[in-house]
């Protein structure tokens, strides 16, 4: 199971949210270049990268972009961004600057013909992204509750063309509580591609239930929190990953 650390976006600062919630954001020292680089060095193969501000307003913070440039140049390895993509020129520009992959959130839901024409045109390079509260899926930077239910709409993005897909569980995001197995479970038996899990990583006895307890196609696991309050080795967390 690959373990991915994550760089979180806003107001120009690397921050963490509580459960989804903008009014109580912790902002950490470094600058985000600082911590791509420290995790690069502790051994990560993948960076994910998260533009809040972008996510709430539906668009690219040009600032934001600025430093996934610098991270891009700077940083060995594949980096992933989420937040503001919703058209296949957002997407292009992203891939453009050297991006690896960007992530398909609440476009999904709000324009599914228009998702599914980006999944054609740009294959692997694009990650559906599934935000879900008590599992009703939430968008515009988790600010807006849907209809949807998350395993459902896990189905839906694949019908659409969808090849990998990043789940959070969003009352469990900056908690470091451990992950919700159960919401998860539901999400990745609803498919076949692969799932990508977030939201809980608090300890390596969460990661090692994570990978008991998951299903084999969840592939990898993104930490956020646990890292930056250094509860948890990036290093000793890459290490239970790649353990059989």
């Amino acid at each position: 199971m690959v373990i991915i650390p994550a760089i979180d976006l806003r107001g120009g600062r690397c921050v963490r949210l509580l459960q989804g919630d903008y009014s109580r954001e912790t902002a950490f020292r470094h600058s985000p270049l600082d911590y791509a680089r420290r995790w690069c060095d502790e051994g990560a193969e993948r960076i994910h990268i998260v533009d809040l501000d972008g996510a709430k307003r539906g668009e690219p913070t040009h600032e934001h972009w600025a430093i996934v440039a610098e991270i891009v140049r700077s940083v060995p390895v594949p980096v992933q961004l989420g937040g503001g993509i919703r058209t296949i020129d957002t997407a292009r520009a992203a891939l453009a600057m050297g991006v690896d992959r960007v992530i398909l959130g609440t476009a999904i839901t709000i324009a599914s013909a228009q998702a599914a024409q980006i999944f054609e045109a740009l294959g692997d390079a694009v990650i559906a992204g599934i935000d879900a509260r008590d599992g009703r899926v939430a968008v515009d930077g988790w600010t807006q509750a849907t209809t949807w239910e998350a395993g459902a709409l896990a189905a839906h993005v694949e019908e659409l063309g969808a090849r990998r897909i990043v789940y959070t569980d969003i009352a469990r995001d900056g908690t470091q509580t451990g992950p919700n197995l159960d919401s998860l479970r539901n999400v990745a038996h609803r498919v076949r591609i692969p799932v990508v899990a977030s939201g809980g990583i608090g300890t390596e006895a969460d990661l090692l239930a994570l990978k008991r307890l998951a299903p084999g196609n969840v592939e990898a696991v993104i930490v956020g929190r646990a890292l930056y309050t250094g509860d948890l080795s990036l290093r000793a967390a890459i290490e239970l990953g790649r353990e059989q």
